[in-house]
This record gives structure tokens, sequence and C-alpha cells, in this order.
């Protein structure tokens, strides 16, 4: 499996940085029909070839992923999208 691991450093208050994990996590469930749910301060995600998390730490997010043979492919294309939608939101 090959995996994603990405480190976004962020200022904003965790109320506000939570929030914007929800709209990410909304947009990665209708875009990609993914199943989201929040464990403490961690948002999973899962679907088939695909199980990740988004930690939210003190001033960073971390986004990792274990995604599956068929999307090993588009790892490449999956981690730019994921650093631009952090780049827009925090």
């Amino acid at each position: 499996m090959s995996g994603i691991d990405i480190t976004h450093p962020h200022s904003l208050p965790p109320e506000k940085a939570r929030a914007a994990v929800e709209d990410v996590a909304g947009k990665l469930a209708q875009r990609f029909d993914m199943q989201t749910a929040w464990h403490g301060d961690t948002l999973k995600f899962t679907r088939s070839g695909v199980d990740g998390a988004i930690d939210m730490l003190p001033g960073n997010l971390r986004v990792t992923a274990k995604l599956g043979f068929l999307l090993t492919a588009m790892r490449g294309p999956i981690e730019s999208e994921i650093r631009r939608v952090l780049d827009e939101k925090f």
C-alpha cells in the first residue's frame, strides 16, 4: 500500500480548525463517496481503497492515508489536491 503523510501548519483556534476540517470532510464525502467519523480530535475517513485520518494537533494538521493498489497510481494528484484544499482552508 502506498501512503500519504502531510503536515500542514495553521493558526486557527481549535473550534475554527474543527469547522474547517468538517467542511473538508463534507467535500471528501460528497466527491469521493467517503465515510467520515470523529474520534476525539481525529477525523477518520474511509472508502474502498482508502483508509485515512486528519489529526488536529496544536498549530498543525496531519493528514495520513493508506492507498490501495488501484489508487497508488493516483497518489500524486490526490496529494496535490489535499495540499490545495489545506492551503485554501488554512
